[in-house]
């Protein structure tokens, strides 16, 4: 079995067809799919999906696109409250992104202090974005784990071994998306081959980055299946033991999601 780690199946993309999009997940060996909030406006969009399939939980969150638009985005009170519904098994996505900024690094900051706070609060993981803002990252995060209480994952890892090693060094999780199976993506597999296996996750972030050869069309749970492959190739495993292994990370990190039953 595998888990889709970080999908959006709330998004448009998804709408006409979500079913369908379930079921060739499920065809395809993907047990649980986690659908990841990125706004709180439109989070009750994102819970319903989860509470419409067995096998998909969700998070609730604020991207940091979207921290000067969200109300609610730095009151950990209102994201810890949002997160007592029973499908919601983390925070995030929250984070930093410097690339485009679209939103000020003064609003994305205290958003994402506000999601690790709640996490804290919770006893829930935290999903983290980060672009061109690893060295904030990295401070926010140090000062978080500081405190204790705080778990979470580095999602769709694209940045320095550096970021992985101090990832880990806290004790987070990494999770690699359909961009380690890009020919271009050397550095990311030789980062990827230092992440010991009990600390790996997989994911799609679909609709966005089908792995090969699917670049370019539309992402779907489905397609972690070729990213965990890669993975495995890459870390010289089979690809049932790095599925096994990603599974078991998933079910400790987010303990509240709970595990289809053996059939």
């Amino acid at each position: 079995m595998l888990v889709d780690s970080h999908c959006h199946l709330d998004f448009p993309d998804f709408a006409a067809e979500r079913d369908e999009v379930v079921a060739r997940a499920r065809a395809a060996g993907v047990g649980t799919m986690l659908t990841i909030s990125t706004k709180l406006s439109e989070f009750d969009r994102v819970r319903e999906v989860a509470e419409s399939y067995p096998d998909v939980f969700c998070t609730v969150g604020v991207h940091p696109h979207e921290a000067d638009r969200e109300e609610g985005a730095t009151d950990p009170e209102r994201l810890a409250a949002l997160a007592r519904h029973p499908k919601v098994v983390g925070l995030g996505e929250t984070g930093l992104d410097y690339y485009y900024g679209h939103s000020s690094r003064e609003n994305q900051r205290a958003a994402f202090a506000a999601h690790l706070e709640a996490a804290r609060e919770t006893g829930l993981p935290v999903v983290v974005h980060t672009r061109d803002a690893e060295a904030d990252t990295m401070e926010i995060l140090r000062g978080a784990a500081g405190k204790g209480g705080v778990s979470g994952l580095v999602h769709c890892f694209t940045g320095t071994r550096a970021l992985a090693d101090f990832a880990l060094e806290i004790g987070f999780c990494v999770s690699f998306s359909g961009i380690v199976t890009f020919k271009k993506a050397d550095d990311l597999r030789e980062t990827a081959k230092s992440v010991p296996l009990d600390r790996l996750l997989v994911e799609t972030d679909a609709p966005y980055l089908a792995p090969v050869p699917n670049r370019g069309k539309r992402n779907e749970p489905a397609f972690v299946a070729l990213t965990a492959a890669r993975l495995a190739a890459v870390k010289g495993l089979a690809t049932d033991e790095l599925a096994q292994a990603t599974t078991d990370n998933f079910f400790r990190l987010f303990a509240k999601a709970k595990r289809p039953q053996a059939t």
